[in-house]
């Protein structure tokens, strides 16, 4: 067992460390990582149906800490997954407010497991063979909603507890970064001077999202460092607009139009025109001629 698992995190450690590295938004990035894992679980639960554990100790190490340690990892790419994809497109303040909340569902979480909480934080083992050995009963799960979803032969009562507990360790440092730099944004817009009277975009604000959506693709702000909600907010604030709450919904809505990208198309076509009028020595060719009414 030792020797498929370790190849397998190793794997897994090589992929995920590429997509980490990879100039791509945090939605692509933990879309493509769940994806790694969500694999990697998939063949790690093929070979332990079919594997024999050589006794309780070896199953208890299994659960306890080897599934667990890649389980987690799927689940916090999952949670950022969603954070993000529903994380407001609004002010900073409500984008904090957001992601406050989901600190305190964490919080939530941890205490309605308190008991199950202290006995793994503290590193205890003596209701290890209850807790982490299939096939023993569990009264507080049994009616918990995903209890019939479990396989037996590749759960316990409390291996997916480790993992999110886990997980969420992970998740809560990714919302506290993200809090951080919220406020660091705060405190460098607070010191950037914008002309008193502010250019209002007076084009539709779907045709704004289009453009803000193709930008970040191609990561042109700060090498593509910048989240799409910090980009969002910008234009907001030197465009004189409201995007609303929540611009990938629009994003998606964009995706199922007969033309995904109508004001990108009419961009290219007009700048080429524009270029097309344009003399050598770059002078509009129709300038000085008779516009027909």
């Amino acid at each position: 067992m030792i020797n498929f698992v370790e190849k397998l995190q190793k794997e897994i450690r090589q992929k995920i460390q590429q997509i980490e590295a990879e100039d791509k938004n945090i939605l692509k990035k933990s879309l493509d990582a769940s994806h790694v894992l969500g694999n990697a679980f998939d063949r790690l639960k093929e070979f332990i149906i079919t594997y024999q554990f050589q006794d309780d100790d070896e199953e208890i190490l299994f659960f306890k800490e080897v599934k667990p340690k890649i389980f987690c990892h799927l689940i916090y790419y999952r949670k950022v997954y969603n954070t993000e994809m529903h994380r407001p497109v609004a002010s900073v303040e409500a984008q904090k407010e957001y992601l406050k909340k989901k600190l305190d569902v964490i919080q939530d979480f941890n205490d309605k497991i308190l008991d199950f909480y202290r006995y793994y934080r503290s590193g205890a083992t003596y209701l290890d063979a209850a807790y982490f050995v299939r096939g023993q009963p569990d009264t507080e799960q049994y009616l918990e909603t995903f209890y019939y979803e479990r396989d037996p032969q590749f759960s316990t009562n409390a291996d997916f507890k480790v993992a999110k507990i886990i997980a969420n360790d992970m998740l809560q440092a990714y919302l506290l970064s993200e809090l951080e730099a919220l406020d660091i944004y705060t405190q460098k817009s607070s010191n950037t001077s914008f002309p008193k009277v502010k250019l209002t975009w007076t084009g539709s604000k779907t045709d704004l999202i289009e453009l803000i959506y193709a930008l970040d693709t191609e990561g042109c702000f700060n090498n593509g460092k910048v989240p799409l909600i910090q980009i969002a907010a910008y234009f907001e604030s030197i465009f004189n607009i409201d995007l609303g709450n929540n611009i990938a919904r629009n994003f998606y809505d964009m995706r199922i139009r007969n033309q995904p990208t109508p004001f990108l198309d009419r961009l290219r076509e007009e700048i080429r025109k524009r270029m097309d009028n344009i003399k050598p020595s770059g002078k509009d060719k129709n300038k000085g001629k008779d516009k027909k009414e």
